[in-house]
C-alpha cells in the first residue's frame, strides 16, 4: 500500500481511495484494527499469549470460557485462545501466498490479453475459462494432492484457483487503459510494447490490483480454512483455524466454544478484509 501511495504522490495525483484511507470512518478503523491484530498474532504470537499451543493438561479438559481461559479449553486441556493465536501464522501465511500467486498470475494473463488482444486474448481467455470451469475447492485439493502438503503448498493451491477471477478484472482494466490518449500516443510514437506496459499501463493498474488483492485475501482465508477443515492443512497437533473448527464438531453439543472461537476469528478477519476492499475499490458504503 505504501508503494501505491508513493506512485500516486510521484505522479502528482492522489486517488480517491487513498484519501478515504487517510480519513477512515469508524467501520474502516475497526476493520484495520482487526487485520493489524491478526498480523501481530501471526508475526509475534507471544505478545498476545504466553501459553504453549501444544501443552496438554487432561485435568483442564473441556473447560468453558473463563478468566483463566477466555476461549475455553479443548478435549486435551489445551487453551483454545493460545491455539487460535498461534494458528494465525499458518492461516495468514497461506492466505498471503494465495494472494501473491493470484495477483501475479492475474497480472501476467490480464495485462497480456488486455493489451495485445487478438490471438493472445483468445488463448488467454480460454485458459481462464478452463480454470473457471473447475470448482475452486476441487482445483485446490487436486494441486495439494499432486504436490504434497505444507503451508506454502496450501497457499499456492488456493492462489492458482484465484488466478482466473483476478485475470478477468485486470484484463478489463487494461483494455480501458489501452484506449487512454497518452497510451495511444506512446504506441503511435513507436514505443516498444513492454515499455508501454511498464511505464504507462502498470502504474495505473496498481490501484485495481490492490482492490482485487484485498478481495482475494478474504476469499483465501475462507478457502484455507475450508481446506484445513477437510484435513489438507498442517498436520496435527499444529494449530490451524479450519482444523480447529473440524476438531470441535464432535463436542459441539456440550462444548460449543471449540468451534465458535476459531469460526468467529475467521469471520472477523474475512469481514475486515472485505470492508477494506470496499474502501480501496471506491465504494462509499
Amino acid at each position: 500500500m505504501t508503494g501505491l501511495v508513493a506512485v500516486a504522490l510521484r505522479d502528482g495525483r492522489v486517488p480517491p481511495w487513498v484519501r478515504r484511507l487517510r480519513r477512515p470512518r469508524p467501520g474502516v478503523a475497526v476493520a484495520a484494527a482487526v487485520l493489524l491484530l491478526a498480523v501481530l498474532a501471526a508475526v509475534a504470537p507471544g505478545v498476545l499469549t504466553s501459553g504453549d499451543p501444544l501443552a496438554v493438561a487432561p485435568a483442564d479438559r473441556l473447560q468453558a470460557p473463563s478468566l483463566d481461559h477466555p476461549f475455553g479449553t479443548d478435549q486435551l486441556g489445551r487453551d483454545v485462545l493460545t491455539r487460535v493465536v498461534h494458528g494465525t501464522g499458518a492461516s495468514l501465511t497461506a492466505a498471503l501466498a494465495a494472494v501473491g500467486v493470484a495477483i501475479a498470475g492475474g497480472l501476467v494473463i490480464g495485462v497480456t490479453t488486455g493489451y495485445l488482444g487478438g490471438w493472445a486474448d483468445r488463448v488467454g481467455m480460454r485458459l481462464v475459462d478452463v480454470l473457471l470451469a473447475v470448482p475452486a475447492l476441487l482445483l485446490s485439493m487436486t494441486v495439494i494432492a499432486a504436490t504434497g502438503g505444507g503451508t506454502l503448498v496450501l497457499g499456492v493451491a488456493v492462489g492458482i484457483a484465484g488466478v482466473a477471477g483476478a485475470s478477468r478484472v485486470l484484463r478489463a482494466r487494461t483494455q480501458q487503459l489501452r484506449s487512454v490518449p497518452f497510451v495511444e500516443a506512446a504506441t503511435v510514437s513507436g514505443w516498444r510494447r513492454p515499455t508501454v506496459i511498464t511505464r504507462h499501463i502498470l502504474p495505473h493498474l496498481w490501484p485495481t490490483a490492490a482492490a482485487v488483492a484485498s478481495v482475494e485475501f478474504g476469499q483465501a482465508v475462507l478457502a484455507v480454512a475450508a481446506l484445513g477443515f477437510l484435513g489438507f492443512g498442517p498436520p496435527p497437533p499444529a494449530p490451524e483455524w479450519g482444523a480447529m473448527v473440524a476438531d470441535g464438531r464432535a463436542f459441539l453439543a456440550d462444548s460449543w466454544w471449540l468451534t465458535l472461537a476459531p469460526a468467529a476469528v475467521i469471520t472477523a478477519v474475512v469481514l475486515a478484509a472485505y470492508r477494506l476492499s470496499r474502501v480501496i475499490g471506491g465504494s462509499r458504503a
